[in-house]
């Protein structure tokens, strides 16, 4: 049995919500070693399982994914330091 997210990113009563954040998680996939600890954890369901590319669009920047994340492959920057 595949193990999915209970919701999926999508727009609510408050529109696109990746707009709210001031910065974004970036994934280093050379640390990452895909414990799914953060795609278990985003509250927004925003992180692939499969690729775990995050989905900026709904993104709000909350960082629970690099706090939860055991091996600190996830960063947080500036939103305009893309």
């Amino acid at each position: 049995m595949a193990v999915q997210p209970i919701s999926f990113p999508q727009e609510g009563v408050s529109g696109i919500t990746g707009n709210w954040r001031s910065q974004r998680p970036v994934l280093n996939k050379s640390e990452c070693k895909k414990c799914l600890i953060c795609w278990s954890y985003c509250p927004e369901a925003c992180i692939d399982k499969e690729s775990l590319e995050i989905n900026y669009t709904y993104c709000k920047g909350c960082g629970i994914c690099a706090t939860e994340c055991p091996f600190h492959a996830i960063a947080f920057v500036e939103e305009d330091a893309q």
